[in-house]
Order: structure tokens, then sequence, then C-alpha cells
């Protein structure tokens, strides 16, 4: 469930849905829109969205319920959670720390200015 940046458009509507499954959108259990509804959506060929759908089933995130639909397998969230951060630290983070080192950033730095921007937002 390793996503680059790169990347097809199913891969983009399978992580889309599974931002909705962290954000709390879909939660264990729960359905998600019908091969159909999500192509129409996302204005794609029904094909695209169909493996999306293989895509998350194959990675044990959705559960096809036989004349029901797609829900949200037990233990998906998790999944999910485990895949990105491991993506985020092995990928993202040395990435990021090398910008910050040649820009002469602190951590520090990077906290006051999220903090200010995080204000910035609360105030809007």
């Amino acid at each position: 469930m390793i996503y680059h940046n790169e990347k097809a458009l199913f891969i983009k509507i399978a992580e889309r849905l599974c931002d909705d499954i962290l954000s709390g959108c879909y939660t264990e259990g729960a359905l998600v829109p019908s091969v159909r509804e999500l192509a129409a959506e996302y204005e794609v060929n029904i094909n695209t969205a169909l493996r999306a759908f293989e895509l998350l089933q194959r990675d044990n995130i959705l559960l096809s319920q036989r004349g029901i639909g797609m829900s949200v397998a037990k233990g998906a969230r998790k999944r999910i959670l485990s895949a990105r951060r491991k993506e985020f630290l092995q990928h993202e983070l040395p990435d990021f720390m090398r910008r910050m080192e040649l820009l002469g950033l602190t951590l520090d730095d990077i906290a006051r200015e999220w903090r200010a921007q995080d204000g910035m937002e609360k105030v809007s």
C-alpha cells in the first residue's frame, strides 16, 4: 500500500478513500460508495473506480459483501496509518530534513511557523 508521487488515477482514488477512512468519514464496517457512484463522483471510467476498489481489497482495506456492496474492513484504519507512517518516515522525512538543513532551519523554527500558521487558520 505504498504509493508514490507519479500515481495512476485509480491509486489517487484509492488514497482518497483511505483519507476518508482516516478522517472518520467511513468507519469500520461502513459501506463506501459503489463503483458506479465513485466513478460518477470522480468523473472517471467505471473500470478506473473498479481498479481502486480491487487495490483496496487486496490490501485488506475494503471487503466485498455480496449483494450489499463494499465496506471498510476490520482494522483498515490501523493498516492505513501503519503504511502511511512507514512511507513518511522512510521517504518523506529524510527529504524534509535535508531541505531543512540546506535552508538552515531548526525543528524549533518549523514548530514556531506551524503554530503561527495553525493560529492563523483558526482565526479565519
